[in-house]
């Protein structure tokens, strides 16, 4: 069974290995000797090193307390989360699923052994508990592909410890750049031995290609029109319509590919925030479509939209669970009769397992993994039309106000039918609306600054009216089924209703807020 541990680190490097008296930093009462131990280190990826591009890293290690396979996320400088597996001779399968959405079909295989001797120290405080630890590592590299190569070198590692502050690592660092110890140039040992086992490569600072990848779009569509370069800066700020376009759908499918083993471990929110990107991928894909070919991004949108209804089913659980059990919790004691909590935790605890056994299994599908690549191929080779060589201002500004001017027609269609089923339905296609708006003006922020940010800001907004609307009709539904189940198991369904009379005071409120809050945003908008 793997176990994460959240890893806060700095790498430094010096001309002389020997350490400064660390007992004059302050908050260390004593240091530690612990002793040198070997350890002895095999670093695993893919051919051409798809994990180390995106700054993880794979291994197997042996020797120290900690012996077994180690695979660390990136989440801020000097910050990593380690997942931990026992040790065993092959990549353990809980570990190679998450690696997945960067590895895909491809083999992992060692790459680097790195062997290093670990002088330890512990900086204790003056209730002799542990700070930090201070390593030197005498480190000897190997590179197990190709030609081979080896490297050696001496760095200094300092660990927080668990729970510990991470502004003591500023004490630490002020102390060793007095004497004369400087930040390490590389981000992990890995990066160094890459970049020094094979100096003639560039391999370890590259991004992945993967071109003629199964499921890949072809290069050209029949009656696609002439595709056009995009070139931005050399410092890769985005210059043309395109540029911008292609910056955002980028961050969406880097979001995807980082989501993934946070949706694997059911850390809150991930699976929210994987189906916003799903969204905002599709969103983009129609709101620019004079930028980008749809004979190539429709096939895309229809795995999107397929995945999107996959990540709904655990997602719209989350959401009605949480706010059921915060509307029972608020209701006095004598208006709750019978186990309410205990048959909404159960209903809850049961639709969320299954629905993450099945995401799970999505997610290692065929059809997830030619998605992957199929975003990866758009990016690589862009089909890009003519408008997408245009200046940003009018292009991405004209899509924003197109998208506008729909959710208009719906918004103002919805206000027109009395409440009622009818008027649940259309006020839940203005939301999907608003959605897409916001998102065709999150694209456009970077090139068209204040105006579209307001855009962002008015959407936000309104989609917030709508969406506590949608969730109450849903809610209301849950309750209903609820109820019915209750009343056929003996129990009282009183607390049901209590409940439901309090969802749909809820959409009335949304509903009589609407139009002023419509009339605000439409009056105002800056597109």
């Amino acid at each position: 069974m793997a176990d994460t541990k959240r890893e806060i680190e700095r790498k430094y490097e010096s001309d002389d290995a020997a350490l400064p008296d660390l007992t004059r930093v302050r908050g260390v009462a004593s240091v530690r000797d612990r002793g040198v131990t070997h350890l002895d280190a095999t670093y695993h990826d893919t051919a051409d090193l798809r994990l180390a591009a995106s700054s993880v890293t794979l291994r197997r290690r042996t020797g120290g307390a900690d012996a077994g396979w180690h695979l660390k996320f990136p989440v801020a400088p000097g910050v990593r989360d380690e997942i931990r597996a026992p040790l065993s001779d092959t990549l353990p399968d809980e570990l190679a699923a998450l690696i997945r959405s960067r590895v895909r079909d491809r083999d992992v295989r060692p790459v680097v052994r790195l062997r290093s001797d670990r002088d330890v120290r512990h900086l204790l405080d003056d209730q002799d508990r542990l700070l930090a630890e201070v390593s030197v590592d005498t480190v000897h590299a190997e590179r197990l592909t190709g030609e081979g190569g080896e490297a050696r070198w001496t760095e200094i590692e300092v660990e927080l410890a668990d729970d510990g502050d991470p502004d003591f690592l500023d004490k630490v660092e002020k102390r060793l750049r007095k004497a004369g110890v400087r930040p390490s140039a590389s981000a992990s040992k890995l990066a160094r031995a890459l970049a020094e086992t094979d100096p003639e490569s560039e391999s370890a600072s590259k991004t992945p290609t993967h071109e003629g990848a199964p499921g890949t779009p072809p290069a050209t569509a029949p009656e696609a029109a002439p595709r056009h370069k995009h070139r931005p800066r050399p410092d890769g700020t985005p210059v043309t319509a395109g540029d911008h376009v292609l910056a955002y759908v980028r961050a969406q499918h880097d979001a995807l590919v980082e989501l993934d083993p946070a949706v694997r471990q059911d850390v809150p929110d991930a699976v929210h925030r994987m189906r916003v990107a799903t969204r905002r991928l599709r969103s983009t894909f129609r709101s620019f479509r004079g930028v980008l070919d749809r004979t190539v991004t429709d096939p895309v949108s229809a795995d999107l939209k397929w995945l999107a209804t996959e990540l709904g089913a655990d997602r719209d659980q989350e959401v009605l669970a949480e706010r059921l059990t915060q509307a029972l919790g608020r209701l006095p004691a004598d208006q709750v009769n019978g186990p309410v909590a205990e048959r909404l935790a159960a209903w809850s605890e049961a639709r969320h397992h299954g629905a993450h056994h099945q995401l799970l299994a999505v997610l290692d599908s065929r059809r997830h993994l030619r998605l992957l690549d199929s975003l990866d191929a758009l990016l690589a080779d862009p089909a890009l039309r003519k408008k997408a060589a245009a200046r940003p201002d009018k292009v991405l500004a004209k899509a924003v106000a197109k998208d506008f001017g729909k959710l208009s027609r719906l918004v103002e269609h919805a206000l027109e039918l009395p409440p009622g089923t009818e008027r649940d339905t259309a006020l839940h296609e203005a939301r999907k609306k608003t959605k897409r708006t916001r998102y065709a003006a999150e694209t456009a922020a970077p090139a068209l600054g204040g105006p579209a940010e307001e855009a962002v800001r008015d959407m936000k907004a309104l989609q917030g009216l709508l969406g506590d609307h949608q969730d109450s009709v849903m809610a209301r539904r849950t309750l209903r089924e609820l109820a019915a189940v209750a009343h056929a198991a003996g129990e009282s369904d009183f607390t049901y209703g209590v409940l439901h009379a309090g969802e749909a005071h809820r959409a009335r409120v949304a509903e009589e807020a609407l139009p002023e809050a419509w009339h605000s945003i439409s009056r105002e908008f800056p597109f």
